[in-house]
């Protein structure tokens, strides 16, 4: 099994990335969490999942740890595939993720493109024992890999965007433009002038 792969990022979207090795080019697919984690960096590495089906081999990659943790943990819930849990973890932080899990909020799991109330009652109750054993400090150690004082502002904005209806990239590529002209922006004013530019 692949554990990470490490290397030149020759391309990069906000869900694909590909990371050279050795002259292979390896094309992961990532989440918005790690697409913002990695952005602007020319080397980088991604912790691994590979999922080897009849029809494909895909990966999955991280820019920490912790993110890969939870991912495993959503692919072990019924109904719960790699695409669906990168969605997942594309629209929270791992930290909130855990927070929303531990304080059963079926709601906001239901705001996620995919899923339903069964399936986000699922999640729930499947992995609601499992993240309890896990300390949310570690949790969140994924969330500080990108480093960017706004990266709060960046990720309240987003989620309120996509819960407003708007797609996933192209909102990202927004408020990640308008965090750049305006770093000190608050999150209202990051949704409002996403908002007229959406």
């Amino acid at each position: 099994m692949i554990d990470y792969v490490k290397g030149e990022l020759a391309e990069l979207t906000p869900t694909t990335a590909v990371v050279e090795c050795a002259g292979v080019g390896y094309a992961v697919n990532i989440s918005l969490n790690t697409y913002a984690a990695i952005q602007g960096k020319t080397v980088c590495k991604l912790y691994v999942y590979e999922a080897i089906r009849e029809d494909a081999h895909l990966l999955f990659g991280f820019a920490g740890k912790q993110e890969r943790e939870l991912f495993l943990l959503l692919i072990t819930v019924s109904g719960i595939g790699g695409n669906t849990a990168r969605t997942i973890l594309s629209s929270y932080s791992p930290n909130e993720l855990v927070q929303i899990i531990s304080s059963e909020n079926v709601g906001l799991l239901k705001s996620v493109k995919g899923i339903g109330p069964k399936s986000a009652q699922r999640i729930i109750v499947d992995l609601k024992d499992k993240i309890g054993r896990t300390p949310l400090s570690d949790m969140g150690v994924a969330t500080s890999v990108v480093g960017l004082p706004n990266q709060e502002v960046q990720e309240e904005a987003l989620a309120a965007l996509v819960a407003l209806g708007f797609p996933q990239a192209p909102s990202q590529k927004v408020v990640m433009q308008i965090l750049k002209q305006q770093p000190d922006a608050t999150v209202e004013t990051v949704i409002k002038l996403a908002l007229k530019q959406l």
